[in-house]
């Protein structure tokens, strides 16, 4: 593992997706992410890359050709080489080197920065083109949050308190794709419980900010903030048998989305693909707030 660290938070980053896998609340004196434990989920915080969620089919249409993708994409499990290391800040890429050409017609570089302010931990992305012709992609982040903050409590002592507008739109999740919720008041305040997660994610367009915290005391609490994202998702693994969720909640914002029940499978039609001129670059940053 690869460590940065400031005087409120140390964190562990591995080279396998540039993913983060523990955050130390120096503070607290508790691991605030998820432990990565199999027997739910074996992530922490991948980055989803060159899609996000679920193709019809698990395939996409572009110019004559058929490919397929599995869900989230493949970046999450490349190795990254590490460009610049210091105490507070890394930075890794991946370049893609003609790796992917059966499953993705595009060559590119990732670069991923994770930088250390105060109790906060900024991530940014840089999406660089390496082709001479147009890119189409999606990205996103997909952190889990351990739940609960200390002993005593359980999940359902959570809420997620979420900064809906009046251009704010709800999704849901059918058979693994997306459907607008239609004539629905969005709730701002979710209490965290089983049933929430019982038809999968819950997906949102149009919220910038999300907070969770502990309804017995809201000083402790984590912020979420993802200003210019269209899209973010909500999830935690539901035990049908059980009517129980895992003990963890992912925040995830996204430029993409899984692909709607009608959609047609082509790449350029998809929503929330996102295009990048030929050499171009594209970057966009979040980040996480721990108290």
């Amino acid at each position: 593992m690869i460590i940065i660290e400031n005087e409120h938070l140390l964190v562990e980053i591995a080279n396998k997706g540039a993913e983060i896998r523990r955050i130390w609340h120096k503070k607290r004196e508790r691991n605030v992410m998820w432990s990565g434990d199999p027997a739910y989920w074996s992530r922490t915080a991948p980055t989803l890359f060159p899609i996000v969620g679920k193709l019809k089919d698990n395939t996409y249409h572009h110019e004559g050709f058929d490919y397929e993708l599995p869900q989230h994409g493949f970046l999450r499990d490349q190795t990254f080489v590490t460009n610049t290391l210091k105490q507070e800040e890394i930075t890794l890429h991946f370049e893609s080197s003609d790796q992917f050409a059966s499953v993705y017609p595009f060559e590119f570089t990732v670069f991923v920065t994770y930088r250390l302010e105060e109790d906060r931990v900024k991530v940014e992305w840089k999406v660089v083109n390496d082709n001479d012709r147009p890119m189409h992609f999606s990205i996103g982040a997909h952190p889990a949050f351990a739940l609960p903050f200390q002993e005593g409590e359980a999940v359902e002592d959570y809420e997620l308190l979420l900064d809906v507008t009046d251009q704010t739109q709800q999704y849901e999740i059918s058979e693994g794709y997306v459907l607008k919720k239609e004539l629905q008041e969005i709730n701002p305040t979710l209490d965290v419980k089983s049933g929430l997660f019982a038809n999968d994610a819950l997906i949102y367009e149009g919220v910038e900010q999300i907070i969770l915290q502990s309804k017995k005391d809201s000083s402790q609490r984590i912020s979420v903030s993802f200003p210019n994202f269209p899209f973010v998702g909500i999830w935690s693994p539901y035990n049908k048998e059980e009517g129980t969720m895992a003990p963890f909640v992912c925040i995830e914002p996204w430029y993409g989305i899984a692909d709607l029940a009608d959609a047609s499978g082509v790449l350029i039609e998809k929503k929330g693909i996102q295009t990048l001129a030929e050499r171009d670059s594209f970057q966009a940053s979040y980040q996480m707030k721990f108290e």
